[in-house]
């Protein structure tokens, strides 16, 4: 029997609501085990991923999510593409435009259902977008255009003619959520390299460590690739923006001259004091070791703000 619209609408309100669950326990990552898990609709168990990127889950009639693989996570058998510019684009299942997958996604484009866009930051975590939407079919190239809307439609079951008029607040949505994308990506690829714990105090917990730019973003040599991050904790990354901390080009820690003069609680003396002169715990492989020319940049600025 097919399913209705309003168990549609139903299901995937539900999968919203516990995504944003999720999102409040996990903060931008969400794992995989989480994901695969899913929530509970009349008594069944209804996923919100699967091991193939288009997934439609036995309660609906028509896909639910679209996933993007991390990086690195076994070799793409597709290239899906996005920039800051506002595009998304989503491969095909396959090369048969009439692939079951495929008729789904074009059927959610016809119906404007909304879908969750998954894209992978590092091997099991994942950045949840939606309400998603396929907003064109471009079969010669073998891809689904995708557009991002404001969330808070994802609270309504909009109407059809709801739809109208919304492409430039889509296009303004979907390149506010590529540039969040870009930051998770970096903040995941840099703690990663760095065994997830900060460079400083070599603290562990992974809910608690940043990505810290030695080079500001925006400005020359700030793009966001790992020689140019820091794993740190927060406590550390808030020191280090404001000069409290540096790192020589050596990976030598350095505290700002009038703090190491400075009597206060076992904050002070524990957390900055006593790591003046220790080295920095760096990756090991030359290729993710922080840039030397950029911590010489980011050291200078210290020293001058001492």
């Amino acid at each position: 029997m097919p399913v209705s619209d309003t168990v549609d609408a139903l299901v995937r309100q539900l999968a919203f609501t516990r995504l944003r669950e999720l999102a409040l326990e996990q903060g931008g990552e969400l794992h995989w085990v989480d994901l695969n898990a899913g929530f509970t609709f009349e008594g069944r168990r209804v996923p919100l991923v699967s091991q193939q990127g288009i997934f439609k889950p036995a309660v609906l009639d028509l896909p639910l999510s679209i996933r993007t693989a991390p990086p690195g996570d076994g070799p793409p058998p597709y290239q899906d593409e996005h920039d800051s510019g506002g595009s998304i684009s989503y491969c095909y299942r396959g090369t048969d435009r009439e692939h079951v997958d495929n008729r789904g996604l074009r059927r959610c484009m016809q119906l404007h259902r909304p879908l969750i866009w998954f894209s992978g930051l590092s091997k099991g975590r994942y950045s949840a977008y939606f309400p998603a939407y396929i907003v064109a079919d471009r079969p010669a190239e073998l891809r689904f255009q995708v557009a991002i809307d404001d969330e808070l439609f994802a609270h309504d079951s909009p109407l059809v003619g709801q739809f109208e008029g919304r492409e430039p607040i889509r296009r303004y949505a979907t390149r506010k959520c590529l540039q969040r994308l870009h930051q998770q990506e970096f903040r995941a690829r840099v703690l990663d390299a760095y065994g997830e714990r900060c460079c400083v105090c070599r603290f562990r917990h992974r809910e608690l460590l940043d990505a810290a730019h030695i080079v500001p973003d925006g400005k020359p040599m700030g793009d966001p690739v790992v020689p140019n991050g820091l794993s740190m904790c927060k406590i550390h990354h808030a020191a280090f923006d404001q000069s409290f901390l540096g790192l020589r080009p050596d990976g030598v820690i350095e505290i700002r001259a009038d703090l190491l003069r400075e009597k206060d609680g076992p904050m002070l003396e524990h957390g900055l004091q006593r790591l003046h002169g220790v080295s920095a715990t760096l990756p090991i492989p030359q290729r993710l070791k922080p840039d030397r020319e950029r911590l010489a940049w980011r050291y200078e600025a210290f020293q001058r703000a001492s």
